[in-house]
């Protein structure tokens, strides 16, 4: 008997990866975009590195150590003794958003920076989350007696005051004095799901490859947001445009009909239509 082993398409692993949200492997999915770039990735090997690391930290550790210890000796090891740190020199690069290659030139973006040090926090047994704070990713623990957010790109640790000011551009200010109270601190700092952490960091690829137009890459980036959210109508929409610009007006007009049929309340439903009834033309 002749056995199918036929390999996955990135996009086909990946689609495994994030089906469910109860099994939902962070750090196998946030590596897995890199695939797109790097065809020849091993997935496996990096996860296998970053659990070299994992060990390497452990034997640092007494079995019994405090949650307070332990956060200690992760951001020590991860910030300065490894040096993982924010890309400051180029920032907007893809490979920032790579973690086979943020892993290899200890630089990246603060969302990847979260992702491996989140891996070793919870390898560590410590309670450690993500937060999708607005402009920049963060890291929270929540220790015996209180919670620390970090911020990746730096390893700083912040306070309340910080925490505040780096909000200051991203609140909603009224007339009134009291209206910056109005969204307490605690929703800015909620966990943010897995399934958001990796939403994340395709819109910070999507963005780059946009303003690049470089739609050849934009485009495998908008497939895994769609088969990561597949009700986000906007991606239809996006991958429609980046299809039409790249040359293939036919899958430009199945996503933008998508797109049409079901974002019934959109503004640029007239637009849309327009571009769309304009790629019909071209495709006859």
């Amino acid at each position: 008997m002749q056995l199918n082993l036929a390999v996955p398409s990135p996009l086909q692993y990946f689609s495994s990866l994030v089906e469910s949200d109860e099994h939902f492997p962070l750090l196998e999915a946030a590596i897995s975009l890199a695939q797109d770039e790097y065809p020849d990735l091993d997935v496996q090997q990096v996860l296998g590195d970053v659990d070299q690391l994992l060990a390497r930290l452990k034997r640092r550790l007494p079995a019994d150590a405090p949650a307070l210890q332990r956060l200690r000796a992760l951001n020590q090891f991860f910030f300065h003794d490894l040096n993982f740190g924010g890309n400051v020199n180029d920032y907007y690069d893809p490979d920032n958003s790579y973690l086979n290659a943020v892993l290899r030139t200890r630089r990246g973006i603060p969302i990847t920076l979260a992702v491996l040090w989140l891996e070793l926090a919870l390898g560590l047994g410590l309670n450690a989350r993500g937060v999708a704070f607005p402009g920049h990713f963060m890291v929270k623990v929540n220790l015996p007696k209180g919670q620390v957010v970090i911020d990746p790109f730096s390893g700083q640790s912040l306070s309340r005051e910080e925490l505040s000011e780096r909000l200051e551009p991203f609140r909603q200010h009224g007339g009134s004095p009291g209206d910056e109270f109005e969204v307490p601190m605690g929703l800015y700092l909620q966990s943010a799901p897995p399934r958001e952490i990796i939403s994340r960091m395709l819109r910070n690829l999507k963005e780059i490859h946009k303003t690049q137009e470089d739609w050849q890459r934009l485009i495998p980036v908008q497939d895994r947001l769609i088969v990561l959210q597949p009700e986000a109508w906007t991606e239809y929409r996006d991958r429609g445009l980046a299809w039409a610009a790249h040359g293939e007006p036919e899958r430009a007009v199945a996503d933008l009909e998508t797109y049409l049929a079901n974002a019934e309340d959109a503004l640029d439903i007239d637009a849309m239509a327009e571009r769309l009834a304009q790629l019909r033309q071209g495709r006859h």
